[in-house]
């Protein structure tokens, strides 16, 4: 007879098995629904202002190409 113990490892395996093969469908969601968010105009800027957000969005950019590749190698065995 097979034991609770011994099922949920197997359970366990799976879910991540599932994770693993739709961690780029996730992310991608994820990132479209941030670059919706960002996708509001503003009226009345000045060009310092245009600036930093330049910067603002190089920066984040970076912060979510560190995130996925971080959720990547942890999905990764």
């Amino acid at each position: 007879m097979i034991s609770m113990d011994d099922e949920l490892p197997e359970a366990i395996k799976k879910c991540l098995k599932i994770l693993e093969e739709n961690i780029d469908i996730l992310s991608n969601i994820e990132l479209d629904l941030e670059d919706q968010k960002e996708d509001e105009l503003t009226s009345g800027l000045e060009l310092h202002d245009l600036y930093d957000m330049t910067s603002d969005v190089a920066e984040s950019a970076k912060l979510k190409r560190a995130e996925f590749s971080l959720m990547r190698r942890k999905a990764d065995p």
